[in-house]
């Protein structure tokens, strides 16, 4: 497998890149990581998909019906001001469940960067799909330290007890269903209330939306590093009886654009009783973690018995991950789950529960877990084999 320095050397070249959802430099980047997996022998290819590309557009237009619904009330028009707070509602919950997304059809597109690369034996019955993804996240003051490691600290379990992170999403859809709701009831102090509900998120999104991008080597170029790995591994020691797809998503920090579009793209070739989905996202923290479930709004279950597998995996190597998390986030995961594919997502954290300069300008490679990372690689590499097997 690729060593440590190998992997630090790609990190370190793409985290040099600007690489926000849709721009040049994750144009830039998908082209050099397809480059790094041609020059191991495996075929790969830059697929262009047609996304919108942010999330503040999204979710900010639903607050904003919110509020226009709350004007229309107090105006007499109170059934059309709670019909918007609805649709708001609707479309939020629409979004971030990776639904049909239907608003953000109606939105501007521009081309987003997807690597898409075949080896292992492709000529095989089942198929494992390994995930990344190569965007950055814009940063924000909310993604301050002090602030995500609060939160994770509020996912640390009592006794006895799974860690559990708040649904930190929920205020979004909130606010324009009690916008609606205080409309249609005639409750003034209500609707005041979900209006300033509403504003905030706007302000809040469009504050994220103004900040650069931070150089994403934990988020994500660790995993993008164990798509480069998996394919040094698999030209050293060729694998039989699994097609193996490796992918590297642009996009993912818009809310999964670019893995909706693969899944649309690619998921009805793909049997789901012959077909599984491994999501490496933010594997450079202290300590690896296999999440039990995922979703922001509406948590759903990683599939037992690949999460079962890829824990067994684990202990023969003497690796130690993380069970019980429940993760409160939208990661290329979530879109397997969605397909009724069987998936599992490894993740890590730090001693508070978060991960390592998640979403903030220290987000850099000298940072990175580098042990974590060749553990992820080793554990994902072993499981391959053992579905191979």
């Amino acid at each position: 497998m690729a060593g440590v320095e190998r992997l630090r050397s790609a990190i370190e070249h793409l985290a040099a890149i600007d690489r926000a959802s849709c721009s040049a430099g994750e144009r830039e980047a998908a082209e050099w990581i397809a480059a790094a997996l041609r020059d191991v022998g495996v075929d790969a290819r830059v697929e262009l998909e047609r996304v919108h590309g942010s999330y503040w557009w999204p979710l900010g237009i639903p607050s904003a019906l919110g509020i226009i619904g709350v004007v229309l009330a107090r105006r007499g028009r109170r059934l059309s001001g709670a019909a918007l707070g609805a649709l708001g509602a609707a479309a939020v919950v629409d979004d971030l469940a990776a639904g049909r997304r239907w608003l953000r059809r109606l939105l501007p597109k521009r081309s987003t960067a997807n690597v898409v690369a075949e080896a292992g034996d492709r000529d095989a019955d089942r198929t494992l799909v390994v995930v990344s993804h190569h965007d950055a996240a814009h940063t924000s003051v909310f993604f301050n330290p002090a602030i995500t490691e609060f939160v994770g600290s509020l996912a640390q379990p009592a006794p006895g007890q799974p860690p559990r992170m708040p649904a930190l999403m929920l205020p979004i859809a909130a606010g324009p269903a009690v916008a609606g709701a205080a409309a249609l009831a005639g409750a003034r102090r209500l609707a005041t209330a979900a209006a300033w509900v509403c504003a905030g998120i706007i302000g809040s999104l469009a504050e994220i939306a103004l900040q650069p991008t931070v150089p994403g080597a934990n988020d994500n170029l660790s995993g993008v590093a164990t798509v480069l790995g998996l394919a040094q591994s698999l030209k050293e020691r060729p694998l039989a009886g699994l097609r193996v797809i490796l992918v590297s998503t642009g996009s993912e920090e818009s809310l999964m654009e670019g893995m909706w579009a693969f899944a649309r793209r690619h998921f009805p070739a793909l049997p789901a009783d012959r077909t599984h989905v491994l999501c490496v996202d933010t594997v450079g923290s202290p300590h690896l973690v296999l999440a039990e479930a995922e979703g922001m709004l509406q948590l759903r279950e990683y599939d037992t018995d690949f999460k079962e597998l890829v824990a067994a995996t684990a202990r023969e190597l003497g690796i130690d991950v993380r069970r019980g998390m429940k993760m409160r986030f939208g990661t290329d995961g979530l879109l397997a789950i969605r397909h009724g594919i069987p998936a599992a997502m490894l993740t890590s954290v730090n001693e508070h529960g978060s991960a390592s300069n998640y979403h903030w300008p220290t987000d850099t490679p000298d940072r990175l877990d580098y042990a974590r990372l060749q553990d992820a690689l080793a554990l994902c590499d072993a499981v391959m084999r053992k579905l191979a097997a």
